[in-house]
């Protein structure tokens, strides 16, 4: 969504920028007939184009500057329902103050006291629904009996059903018959318009029964059955029709009011996690200040069971992070002096110090929250169909009651007989059903998506993720963990032992900054974590070759092995086999005497093996595609068992051979983290991204990988292939469903009572089917057994 400029104050006329994008929550919609009418209004404004979710109550709105906020809430007002930005995100909150950096969002011109006022409107409507739904039923009930088992009607008992089902009728029903005028004002119908004329015809008719059709005598007993008959002139009642249609309703939109709430339970804990306030650091010392007054390279505390407040990097101390809820990671994280936290994150050991590196709608929690409430804004090309076929459904439905109540009469039936028929027409028939098929499956799904640490851009990315049939690959940060390690050291027979040699290569290497450096010195500490290296003396690096330098009091070079013919056993093998597995070898001398081989590369990722084999098992086709030379990424692939495999390919190279791919027929989805991976992302017909990749990554892809496992790419796949199974049965349902019930009471086959019920459970079902998508748990292929030697092979090296 694109930001708009926030300020202090409420501005009269919220202008927006060219090619700006705005949500707007939108109150009074029940059907997808709302959904049409919202969205055929605001389509009428010049270069504006939106698209609204019933789910989620709300529409993204894509408008040009000539087309203020102030101008969109007038149209959907005008539309007969309400419209406003939404409460800011606690993300949009916590921006510093005097933030001015262009990044605000509409939203954000509401401040906190207008989020509580929305809120505190909100608990009171649900308050008031909850009142009506009670009362109406404490009326409906004696009534709904009465009528249904004529051994308990007893003198004058239709009177009293007339007493209690007038307040039902006119009160209870209250909610329809204002949503039905209002629509009618604006020459629409909807849902709402079926239940109140519903509602108003049976009542209607009852009491013209009771005050002029007879129906009235006292001790007179009305017989009940599920299905309508001609009965007796016009002494038949219909007040259970007139109180059972807006019980159920009501008690109906109740329960998927809950139901839909629960679909964005992810979201909401989503948004949760942000912390309120923060300990910060000062020269007058430690203070507790609300995250909002956090700004960029602030120095702020977090304790023992904390929450991290921002995003930043750890200053001193160490700890295990909990990043369970964020990524999807079951396992803590450990982080000390240097390593990247994560906002939101749960401090399950010590103390840190960190310094925020990114805070408000920067952060990385922020960026998630967005992308899947973006992703619920969009529409799959099915629903998209749903959604015009709700557009005249009501309209469709009106006319067809009409005519059955028109062909019954003409073809001689009693008057009840016909009005009876017509009702059930008008109430069995279900459009909320259409409207709700979609949004609240993508809604649970992407919310329990980004549980899992699978974030998906949109519906459109969900249906092409569904239909992938093969997956390139790359190698480095995304087959293996992109961070050079030492993966074997091989010392001479009969030399010093291992632990010394390393010792010795490690106090040298402290001097380079190079990769290989880095990963000897590592590897050194992470192996001897009590002994603290000693400093190097006249260190010496030749650039392409190595190091030298003094340590202990012994002259030590770390270099390339050159020819190893004169090297003593068993070191020259050891050259052998690590230049074979693409590793990269040095030698380790010590006082001229070659002591030692290390062979240093980037280990695959432990779940690479079992992953690919995964993909494998779900019918797609794995190809490795990477810019390292030829025997590295055969070793990689030869490791995961990959036979198809592409070597030396630069970032061209990578687009071209997914434009092959997709010539053959293939649907490419295409694996990366580094800017050599952008193009082949954007080209692909489905581009994943891995959370720790880059920017430019991630900004090209469909799919990211908030948690560090590639297993969760076979999990995205599985989810999608779910979620759009769910979304079919809906809509087959949902279709189905009006295709039956409308004949059946066009016919007379349906009591207006029994077609209530049905509509109401109609929606029910369909969410409660969406709502199965929240317990969704990811499969694994069991016998895809972990390579022993996964973690351990090679990638990508650089010349010393």
């Amino acid at each position: 969504m694109t930001p708009e400029s926030r300020s202090g104050t409420p501005a009269p006329d919220l202008v927006a920028a060219p090619d700006r994008s705005t949500t707007l929550t939108i109150g009074g919609m029940t059907c997808a007939a709302c959904v049409g009418r919202v969205e055929k209004k605001l389509g009428r404004l010049d270069g504006v184009a939106a698209s609204v979710n019933l789910a989620t109550g709300r529409a993204s709105v894509s408008h040009p500057a000539a087309v203020s906020v102030t101008d969109l809430i007038a149209t959907v007002e005008a539309a007969g329902f309400t419209a406003q930005l939404p409460e800011p995100a606690p993300e949009e909150r916590s921006l510093p103050p005097g933030h001015q950096d262009g990044q605000d969002d509409a939203r954000g011109t509401h401040d906190t006291p207008d989020g509580q006022d929305s809120r505190a409107s909100e608990d009171t409507a649900a308050r008031t629904e909850r009142h009506r739904l009670l009362v109406t039923a404490l009326l409906s009930l004696p009534v709904l009996v009465l009528s249904m088992v004529p051994g308990w009607q007893f003198r004058n008992w239709q009177w009293l059903c007339f007493v209690l089902a007038a307040p039902v009728a006119v009160w209870g029903s209250a909610p329809f018959h204002t949503r039905a005028l209002r629509g009618l004002r604006h020459g629409a119908a909807t849902m709402d318009t079926l239940v109140s004329l519903g509602v108003a015809a049976s009542f209607t008719w009852s009491g013209y029964a009771l005050f002029l059709g007879g129906a009235g005598t006292p001790g007179m007993t009305m017989p009940f059955s599920l299905l309508p008959t001609a009965g007796d002139g016009t002494a038949h009642l219909y007040l259970e029709a007139a109180v059972g249609v807006p019980l159920f309703v009501l008690a109906g939109r109740r329960m998927e009011a809950r139901a839909r709430h629960g679909t964005g339970a992810a979201l909401r804990a989503l948004a949760e996690l942000a912390a309120k306030d923060v300990a910060v650091r000062t020269p007058d010392g430690e203070r507790r200040i609300p995250v909002s007054r956090l700004r960029v390279g602030d120095h702020f505390l977090v304790r023992p069971g904390e929450r991290v407040a921002t995003d930043g990097t750890v200053v001193d101390g160490s700890s295990a992070l909990d990043l369970s809820l964020i990524s999807g990671e079951s396992r803590p994280v450990e982080v000390g002096p240097g390593a990247a936290a994560v906002g939101g994150a749960v401090n399950s050991g010590g103390l840190l110090e960190l310094r925020a590196e990114a805070v408000g709608a920067d952060t990385q929690l922020a960026r998630i929250t967005r992308l899947v409430e973006d992703a619920q804004t969009g529409k799959t090309k099915v629903q998209r169909l749903a959604d015009a076929v709700a557009a005249v459904f009501v309209p469709a439905v009106l006319t067809v009651s009409v005519s059955v109540l028109g062909f019954w009469l003409g073809a001689g039936a009693e008057p009840q007989a016909a009005i009876t028929a017509a009702v059930a027409v008008l109430v069995v028939a279900c459009p909320c059903a259409l409207g709700l098929a979609t949004p609240t499956a993508l809604l649970a799904a992407t919310g329990r998506g980004a549980q899992l640490g699978i974030l998906v851009r949109g519906p459109e990315a969900l249906e092409r993720l569904r239909r992938i049939d093969t997956v390139v690959l790359d190698k480095t940060g995304t087959l293996t963990t992109g961070r050079m390690s030492v993966t074997a050291l091989t010392p001479r027979t009969g030399g010093p032992d291992a632990a010394t040699v390393l010792r010795l290569a490690a106090t040298v290497e402290q001097g380079s900054e190079h990769p290989l450096a880095r990963a000897v010195t590592s590897y050194a500490e992470a192996q001897h974590p009590d002994r603290p290296l000693p400093p190097v003396a006249d260190f010496a690096a030749t650039p392409g070759f190595g190091v030298r330098g003094t340590a202990d009091g012994r002259r030590v070079a770390v270099t390339r092995p050159g020819d190893v013919t004169g090297l003593p056993a068993p070191l020259p093998e050891a050259v052998r086999t690590a230049e074979a597995a693409g590793h990269t070898a040095v030698l380790v001398t010590v006082d001229d005497t070659p002591e030692a081989v290390l062979a240093i590369g980037d280990a695959l990722r432990p779940d690479s093996y079992r992953a690919v084999d995964h993909l494998r098992r779900l019918g797609l086709r794995p190809v490795l595609a990477t810019g390292d030379r030829a025997a590295t990424a055969h070793a990689v692939a030869g490791h995961l068992a990959i036979t198809e495999i592409h070597a030396e390919a630069r970032p061209e190279d990578k687009a071209a051979l997914v434009t092959t791919l997709k010539e053959q027929g293939g649907r490419v989805a295409v694996v990366g983290d580094g800017v050599n991976d952008a193009a082949a992302l954007a080209l692909a017909d489905l581009g994943i991204a891995m959370g720790s990749g880059t920017d430019a990554a991630i900004g090209a892809a469909d799919v990211t990988l908030v948690r560090e496992d590639l297993q969760a790419i076979a999990d995205a796949v599985h989810l999608a292939r779910r979620t759009l199974g769910t979304i079919r049965g809906n809509l087959v349902w949902a279709f189905g469903y009006n295709l039956v019930t409308v004949p059946l009471a066009a016919v007379g086959l349906l009591n207006p009572m029994v077609a209530a019920a049905a509509m109401s459970a109609s929606s029910l079902l369909v969410v409660g089917n969406s709502l199965r998508l929240r317990a969704w748990r990811p499969g694994r292929a069991g016998s895809a057994a972990r390579r022993p030697d996964s973690g351990r092979t090679p990638a990508r090296w650089e010349n010393r």
